[in-house]
């Protein structure tokens, strides 16, 4: 699809549309301009044709060069393999715009993150609590995305007020920030009519580093450490897509090496994180030794990890335009060996788990999630994958993926078990992509190219282990980072996770909550 077509579409379905410029820097990335009074209108229409959720929908602060903000919301096309951004200028005096909320769900946290950031407000948006700066220790008035922000102002602390429901034989009971186990620190206060639950709120916000902040007037290079630590369980899946933005921009060409070797880590990252919840999800209902088997076979994957590249977790291996660590004769031998090895083991532990009938009673019918709730708060990766929603990178966008002919995991329940059998299907997948990819591996081969740093934009992609994984980047002439947006697939997800529990009663939220397993730090930048 060319961005002519884009236009014709969305002028069939809103007369009278008009875009001020219209950008196709790269194949995969489309963006248009518009006026701010058709900015709801355009959005809405793209929702519709493309359905897509809004995948990213973030400000940027231009004051400086351009005495503007700007708002950019991103759309993806499946079926051309694109993403669509639809973009608008606002005066730097009392900037707001349209929300998009109450038409598009999810949009809804995204444009209370930009009042939260930026003091640019969504008019109309039926809920501005903020998200990750808490009231209680942050003052109002301080937006810290805005460049001139240095450090934050004294002013009034407020009060968070949870959304509260009320009646006969309703109670409230409240969970963490402080949890017992080594988990990151969330807040849920369950609502429960005797002992279904009725309402959960999630308030999360409390690993919150400002990590958006530190990415700004960074030297692409030294940034690229900062990116593997966003979600220490994705911190592949993290640093790749920040490094495809910069390759977009530098028009660098990667080593058919190095692109193999780096979809090999990548599937790794999801055969660890795949075994780590399956073993988790036996845990939360007391199956002892599958859990303990899951543990063993997850210790496996990661001393493969060390043995191939001296990091457990995948770290100090990308770079821009490549990677630093190959993959010899001798490497791919241990690879495929090790890789027949962990196959056997999994096969085993799923026979384990399928053949318990308490642990399949636990399962199905838990925490159902259902696809138009699922579709409405954008949920993404898994979680989504599980409730029906076709969403995959690795199957739509132009890569080695299509080459091995990738096959997409699809369940339609929405349940604990459809989530459970996603993974299964997922891992047994990875397994077969490595292999393929390694055998496609030639010792001596050329790992990476030395990029020159330009000036520009670009997005940066790809379906980490739990979901999309989305960097957008604008550079400098000096190539520096002077906007980097980042979306882990969590941040739309927690909603998810408050909507599957309704109807289960508290003792199933760990099992409804580890088949989600989602990232705190992720969520919270």
């Amino acid at each position: 699809m060319d961005s002519t077509e884009i236009i014709t579409r969305i002028k069939n379905k809103l007369p009278g549309f008009d875009a001020l410029s219209i950008a196709q820097n790269y194949p995969d990335e489309i963006c248009i301009k518009i006026s701010p009074q058709i900015f709801k209108d355009t959005c809405y229409v793209l929702h519709k044709i493309l359905l897509s959720p809004v995948m990213m929908l973030f400000a940027c602060d231009e004051r400086k060069t351009a005495s503007k903000f700007v708002i950019n919301s991103v759309f993806v096309s499946l079926k051309s393999g694109q993403w669509i951004t639809v973009s608008i200028d606002l005066p730097q005096e009392n900037p707001s715009f349209d929300s998009l909320a109450k038409t598009i769900h999810s949009a809804g946290l995204f444009e209370r993150e930009i009042y939260e950031m930026f003091g640019i407000e969504p008019k109309g948006h039926p809920d501005l609590r903020r998200l990750r700066l808490h009231d209680e220790v942050w003052p109002q008035g301080n937006y810290p995305l805005r460049k001139d922000f240095k450090q934050a102002c004294e002013g009034n602390l407020n009060e968070y007020k949870f959304n509260r429901v009320e009646g006969d034989g309703i109670f409230e009971v409240s969970v963490g920030p402080v949890h017992a186990g080594i988990i990151g620190p969330g807040h849920f206060r369950f609502s429960v009519a005797g002992e279904p639950i009725v309402n959960l709120e999630i308030r999360l916000g409390f690993t919150h580093r400002g990590v958006e902040k530190l990415f700004e007037d960074k030297n692409c290079f030294e940034a690229m450490r900062l990116s593997e630590c966003i979600s220490g369980d994705s911190s592949f899946a993290h640093s790749l897509s920040f490094v495809q933005a910069i390759e977009k921009i530098c028009g660098s060409i990667i080593p058919a090496q190095a692109v193999y070797i780096r979809a090999i880590f990548l599937e790794l990252e999801r055969l660890y994180n795949h075994v780590n919840d399956i073993g988790g999800m036996a845990v939360d209902v007391g199956f002892s030794f599958p859990a303990a088997y899951a543990s063993v076979l997850k210790e496996a994957i990661l001393q493969l990890n060390y043995n191939l590249t001296g990091s457990r977790y995948l770290k100090k291996i990308n770079v821009v335009g490549g990677i630093l660590i190959d993959i010899d004769d001798a490497k791919k031998q241990l690879l495929l060996k090790s890789l027949e090895n962990i196959k056997q083991d999994f096969n085993e532990l799923v026979k384990m788990l399928y053949s318990s009938v308490s642990f399949m009673d636990r399962v199905d019918s838990t925490g159902v999630l259902r696809k138009k709730t699922a579709e409405d708060l954008g949920v993404v990766g898994i979680a989504g994958r599980a409730s029906g929603i076709p969403l995959d990178l690795r199957k739509y966008f132009p890569s080695v993926y299509k080459e091995a002919k990738f096959k997409m995991a699809i369940q339609e329940s929405g349940d604990v078990l459809a989530r459970l059998r996603i993974r299964i299907f997922e891992f047994t997948e990875s397994c077969r992509l490595i292999d393929e990819f390694t055998q496609k591996l030639s010792e001596g081969q050329k790992i990476s190219v030395t990029p020159e740093l330009k000036e520009g934009v670009a997005l940066g992609y790809q379906e980490g282990w739990r979901g999309p994984v989305l960097y957008w980047l604008k550079i400098d002439s000096a190539g520096l980072i002077q906007r980097c947006k980042i979306v882990d697939p969590s941040f739309n997800n927690w909603q998810g996770l408050s909507y599957a529990v309704l109807g289960n009663i508290i003792p199933d939220f760990p099992l409804c909550n580890k088949s989600f397993d989602l990232s705190y730090s992720g969520n919270d930048l």
